[in-house]
């Protein structure tokens, strides 16, 4: 996967469009910034995401954080892997780590959400 055809959320999930299947996960920003991670909840197959809005949690010794869609569609395929053992999530944001695949309502991502350097310009403005 070619992690600078990434498309983020302010949120800190990115999105891969492939075929009109979105590839969605959290960045390794937001894995680090969780840290010590102990589940994650994740989505049916079939269920219908709106962008913006959550389709699930992830939880870490120090919190429990929501995850936002960032793109509308329906959940075709679920990464059981991530769902039995989170720690993947840690190990490999992007390739191993991936959460769900989306069959995206129309033929492109979302245009507010950020390419690269936008999205590496904000983690950097969030860490100081």
């Amino acid at each position: 996967m070619d992690l600078k055809a990434l498309r983020y959320a302010p949120t800190h999930e990115w999105a891969y469009l492939e075929g009109g299947i979105a590839t969605v996960g959290i960045s390794k920003f937001a894995v680090d910034q969780l840290s010590d991670l102990i589940m994650i909840d994740l989505p049916a197959v079939g269920t219908k995401l709106t962008a913006g809005k959550d389709f699930g949690q992830v939880e870490s010794v120090k919190s429990v954080s929501d995850l936002y869609a960032p793109v509308s569609g329906e959940v075709v395929e679920v990464n059981q892997a991530v769902a039995q053992n989170v720690q993947l999530l840690s190990e490999d944001a992007y390739d191993k780590g991936w959460l769900i695949k989306v069959k995206i309502e129309g033929t492109s991502l979302p245009s507010e959400l950020m390419d690269d350097t936008a999205y590496q310009k904000k983690v950097a403005e969030e860490s100081h």
